[in-house]
């Protein structure tokens, strides 16, 4: 992994470690993922205007069928992570979803696209995900608790976060393979990509405009600050792509969890501090013996 591309995926780590942070404080469902859809399409409008001009119109069949399968696999992910925080708490949803999905990613990379990777790597993929798992809770996300209300709460994290997850490692080999294979924009793919999002989303505000615009008025700013920042994360891990190794960045997009243990932890007031700063030094381990290897 170059230089470069490891800064990209550090910084891209703590943009959205923030933004999962305003997500989890907005307590929204599938109407706030279209107002962050909608929003996203208005504020990077002259950006995407600027660059698509003269390469959309060149797009064909492959180039519009991974943008729309993106666009498609980022409303489940997002629908399904909204609903995994207004159901259990952001320190078990969020690493099992950031664990599970590049592990599958990073597989399907070395199995099937013929990506190699060393034993040093493997290593740190390894790390990665003794690190989420530490960051979950570790061995009480299997005793869960006494509890009867806290052993639910952590199993239905666990189910949102896993199935998050596979959403996670679906877009992000579509979207891997539209900018290193095809050498597609990764700023394109992701803003073409949001019509999509947008379209599919819309019938949630539409059923009931009402309901709707209350939460507007309650959720707009949350809305703003997830537009503004979350595809600056996306786009530089897509960048990343184009310079290293799919099943390296996937696993490496997890030292997130670094910022997310550290001041999520700290707002949100969940989990075990001891296991989190545990779980965060294996990731900085894996990260960096990915970086490495």
């Amino acid at each position: 992994m170059t230089p470069t591309a490891f800064a990209l995926i550090v910084l891209a780590g703590l943009i959205h470690a923030g933004w999962n942070i305003v997500a989890k404080k907005a307590a929204g469902d599938a109407r706030f993922a279209f107002f962050t859809a909608f929003i996203m399409m208005l504020l990077w409008a002259p950006l995407g205007w600027w660059l698509g001009r003269d390469v959309v119109p060149t797009w064909g069949r492959t180039e519009w069928a991974l943008v729309v399968a993106s666009g498609v696999l980022h409303v489940f992910y997002y629908v399904i992570l909204l609903r995994g925080y207004r159901k259990a708490d952001l320190t078990v949803v969020y690493p099992l979803a950031r664990g599970s999905g590049p592990l599958l990613s990073s597989l399907v990379a070395i199995v099937f696209l013929g990506e190699r990777i060393s034993a040093l790597g493997a290593a740190g993929i390894a790390g990665v995900v003794l690190g989420v798992f530490l960051i979950a809770g570790g061995p009480g996300l299997w005793r869960a608790a006494h509890d009867p209300v806290a052993r639910k709460r952590v199993r239905k994290g666990m189910f949102y976060g896993v199935l998050t997850g596979a959403f996670i490692a679906s877009y992000t080999l579509v979207d891997g393979y539209a900018v290193r294979w095809l050498l597609m924009s990764p700023i394109l793919v992701d803003y073409m990509g949001n019509f999509v999002r947008v379209a599919l989303l819309a019938p949630a505000v539409l059923r009931d405009r009402a309901t709707a615009w209350v939460l507007w008025q309650k959720q707009w700013r949350y809305a703003l600050a997830v537009a503004a920042v979350s595809p600056i994360a996306y786009v530089l891990v897509l960048y990343a792509m184009q310079q290293a190794p799919l099943s390296h960045v996937a696993p490496a997009r997890e030292v997130s969890m670094l910022f997310a243990a550290l001041i999520g932890g700290q707002l949100l007031g969940e989990g075990e501090r001891g296991l989190r700063i545990l779980g965060a030094c294996c990731i900085a381990a894996g990260v960096a013996a990915l970086g490495l290897g």
